[in-house]
């Protein structure tokens, strides 16, 4: 590339970047820790300091508590839609961003809109506001950010069908821990602070359990963290000593063993604040016309979480993995390689072993570390 062309495309990505909109994110375990309250609170005292700042999308859930403060807030009329007989209310984008206020608060970054709407997902519009200059205060719980939801679904037993990728996490200049202890949580639920009545007994037996939010709490405090150091790593002048982490995750056509390597390479990354890469070697058994409709389906379905949660997809047509392995590395200087766990039989085990043995070698020459996922 032209260096003329790419000191001038810098520049520019330099001028967006200062007119775009600040972007502050409450985090919490679960429903109910209080996450709408504290952002109205903050809008209270932000008006009070003379900011002009209004709310665009909140929920209150019914929570007499956090709707007695949106009293004095100005509000953004919500935008109205039919949709399958029913009336429902969404953001509206266009009327935030005409008004331009210098600040809004917009609830519920993980939902999903009304078919029709400009924009699949509630982040996404988002996005749209932060790039129009506009800052822009939400909140998340923590079992909706992506590389997550395996995790949750672990702790829980449930899937969660509303999530935003990790990289919207990342994009926040802001992160804030909403936290209660288990047992607050609890009491808070069991006075009626979090749902109606007819639903609490239903909610302590199952996301409410007190180990569950134990670990859901583990989770929010350990993602929050991870953000601070991101911030420090990145803000703070950094030691030249120190190098620039670079992550490799190789998958196979296994859909879930894919998956996990992909969900959890993408962690180590966003925790390193680091480029990343997805590799599939594509070797001569697994041709188009030899591999099964159902593996290229699940292959292309991760290349797509792989590219949402922020990595660069790499597909090679190669006999050789390990060789292919050692190319990339080398080519994208990559320092640490993931990749899953595995499942050999003794045949294969003593047949690859000097394939192995000698991709082993070549990572320990060249410092790159070798991460084996389970």
């Amino acid at each position: 590339m032209n260096e003329g062309k790419r000191t001038a495309e810098d520049f520019l990505a330099l001028i967006k970047g200062s007119r775009r909109g600040k972007f502050k994110l409450y985090i919490g375990m679960s429903a109910g820790v209080g996450k709408t309250y504290r952002m109205l609170r903050e809008a209270h005292d932000l008006l009070r300091n003379g900011i002009d700042i209004k709310i665009a999308y909140v929920e209150t859930h019914n929570r007499m508590e956090t709707a007695a403060l949106l009293d004095g807030l100005p509000l953004i009329p919500r935008r109205k839609l039919f949709y399958k007989g029913k009336e429902l209310e969404e953001l509206d984008v266009p009327a935030v961003i005409s008004l331009r206020p210098e600040v809004v608060v917009i609830d519920e970054l993980a939902h999903t809109n009304i078919e029709g709407s400009k924009n699949e997902k509630r982040w996404q519009d988002v996005l749209d506001i932060l790039d129009a200059g506009i800052n822009v205060i939400s909140a998340v719980n923590i079992q909706h950010i992506e590389s997550l939801n395996d995790a949750i679904k672990n702790i829980t037993g449930i899937t969660v069908q509303e999530r935003i990728p990790d990289s919207m996490v990342d994009q926040a200049d802001e992160v804030v821990n909403i936290d209660l202890t288990a047992d607050e949580l609890i009491g808070r639920l069991k006075e009626g602070k979090i749902y109606p009545p007819d639903k609490i007994a239903t909610a302590l037996s199952n996301f409410f359990q007190s180990d569950h939010i134990l670990q859901l709490r583990e989770l929010a405090l350990k993602e929050v963290a991870s953000q601070v150091n991101r911030k420090v790593e990145t803000e703070v002048v950094r030691s030249n000593s120190l190098k620039h982490e670079r992550f490799l995750a190789c998958i196979s056509s296994n859909e879930q063993a894919a998956k996990a390597v992909i969900k959890k390479t993408a962690r180590l990354a966003n925790y390193y604040h680091s480029k990343w890469y997805v590799l599939y070697v594509q070797t001569p058994h697994e041709n188009a016309d030899k591999i099964a409709l159902k593996k290229q389906r699940h292959l292309i379905n991760n290349y797509k979480l792989a590219t949402e949660l922020g990595a660069e997809v790499i597909k090679i047509a190669n006999a050789s993995v390990a060789k292919t392995i050692i190319q990339q590395v080398k080519d994208k200087r990559i320092t640490t390689v993931c990749m899953g766990r595995p499942k050999l039989t003794v045949w294969n085990m003593i047949r690859n072993n000097s394939i192995f043995n000698t991709l082993l070698k070549k990572l320990a020459m060249d410092h790159v570390d070798l991460v084996i996922l389970s």
